[in-house]
Order: C-alpha cells, then sequence, then structure tokens
C-alpha cells in the first residue's frame, strides 16, 4: 500500500501531461500501480492543495529566494486542466544551486518535484495550479520584452528579505569571478594582482532596477559595467555580498 501522497503525485503529473511510463520511472512505483491509479475508482483524485496566498497561510521564507530564482532562470507553461508546470534551469557545475531550487519548489508547493537532464543544464520542474498565483509575473513572451513589476505584497517580502532575493538572483543569473590585472610602473617591474568580484547579467531593465534595489538596501554597492550587467567589485561590496547570500555552489 503506498501512501495517500504518492497517490496525489502521480495523478497531478498525469493531469500535467506526464506518460504512465515516465510518472513510474519518476516516483519509482510500477508502471502498473500507476495505470491502476489513474484507470481505477478505488481512489479519487487529489483535491488541488492550495497555496499560501489561497489558503491564507503563513509564507514560507524560501519564497523570497525562489522569486529570486524564477526572475532569473524560472518559466512556468499552463497545460491541460489548469495544471501549471514550473521549470527552473540550472547548470549542471552548481549541483548545490540544483538542490535548493528542488527543496524550495517543495517548500512552496506539496506536490512532486522533479529534474530532466538536458544538455549541459538540469530541469528542476513541478507541477500545480497555483504557481501563477506566487508568480504573477508569468506572461507571454520573454521577460525582457515586457514589463515586469512585484505586487505589493511581493514587494514585501523582498524588503523584509533581501539577502534571499538576491541569492535566488545570483544563484541564477550571477557569478563570482577573479579579476587578474597586471601593470607595470615607469621605474619597476610588472605587478600582478587578483580581487574577487560579482556579477549580475539579465537584459530586463525591470529585473536589473530590482537587484540594485535590494543591494542598496543592504548598503552594497554595485555599478552597471553595462545596461545589461551589473558589477559588485569594492572590496567591502564584495565581503558584504559574501556574508549576505554564500556561495555559489
Amino acid at each position: 500500500m503506498y501512501p495517500r501522497e504518492a497517490v496525489d503525485d502521480a495523478l497531478l503529473l498525469f493531469a500535467g501531461g506526464v506518460s504512465r511510463v515516465e510518472i513510474s520511472r519518476r516516483l519509482g512505483i510500477p508502471a502498473a500501480t500507476v495505470r491502476h491509479w489513474i484507470r481505477g475508482s478505488r481512489r479519487s483524485r487529489p483535491a488541488e492543495t492550495a497555496c499560501f496566498r489561497c489558503a491564507g497561510t503563513a509564507i514560507p521564507e524560501s519564497y523570497a529566494y525562489m522569486l529570486g530564482m524564477y526572475l532569473g532562470d524560472g518559466h512556468i507553461v499552463v497545460g491541460r486542466r489548469g495544471v501549471q508546470s514550473l521549470s527552473v534551469f540550472g547548470d549542471d557545475m552548481w549541483p548545490g544551486v540544483l538542490d535548493e531550487v528542488e527543496a524550495g519548489m517543495a517548500d512552496l508547493m506539496r506536490g512532486a518535484v522533479c529534474r530532466v537532464r538536458r544538455q549541459g543544464c538540469t530541469q528542476v520542474k513541478s507541477y500545480s495550479k497555483h504557481w501563477t498565483c506566487l508568480f504573477p509575473q508569468h506572461g507571454p513572451g520573454m521577460k525582457h520584452t515586457r514589463s515586469i513589476r512585484l505586487e505589493e505584497w511581493q514587494q514585501q517580502i523582498v524588503d523584509a528579505r533581501p539577502e534571499l532575493f538576491l541569492k535566488g538572483l545570483f544563484h541564477s543569473d550571477g557569478c563570482r569571478t577573479t579579476n587578474r590585472v597586471r601593470s607595470r610602473r615607469p621605474d619597476g617591474p610588472v605587478r600582478e594582482y587578483a580581487y574577487p568580484r560579482w556579477f549580475f547579467y539579465n537584459t530586463s531593465d525591470d529585473i536589473m532596477r530590482m537587484a540594485e534595489a535590494a543591494l542598496d538596501q543592504l548598503c552594497i554597492a554595485h555599478r552597471r559595467a553595462r545596461p545589461n550587467v551589473l558589477s559588485v567589485a569594492r572590496r567591502d561590496a564584495v565581503a558584504a555580498l559574501d556574508r549576505a547570500i554564500g556561495p555559489k555552489t
């Protein structure tokens, strides 16, 4: 006998368009059992788990982080029967980020979270009918081609936890690099030194402004190196951002 949660996950995946064979593979449940759940009448389909917005429950702490991830690398697709899939694409170089995204999705919405291997990256994916409740910035076209604005309740969350919001943004579209510089004095040898820098890349000016506002709130100096590149380079600013968001692993 499998727990009710396993049945619910299987039925929700099927409603989202996932085949029985793929459901069996993802959940580690025999295909015949999955087929029985889908075709049979012994267990009813699950009542959709409401999100914290609709249920009026406490906001999970992970939301600020997941909002940053969604704005950077997130994508929502609305499928049949109104079932929505939230996907975040992450580079395989950063397994720790993939783990945090998977945990964040599970924290926001009870249900199956799966990983799909792509060329050079991994898609972390979850199904629900409420993802657009949590991320109302969903809309047609790429994010940089349309206006992106936070709703008041989202802004309150970002203002309360700017470090988690920045962590999501920099985990999705940011990197920490070492800048190496060589200089020669007129009367001396070549001098070489290195210093760390953080960069954030995004083609949406609205999202860039959100990142700048969160950095300002934490008093972290920054500048636009280019319209789509945000640089944190001063030694004290890099140290402050390191403390705020931790390493990207």
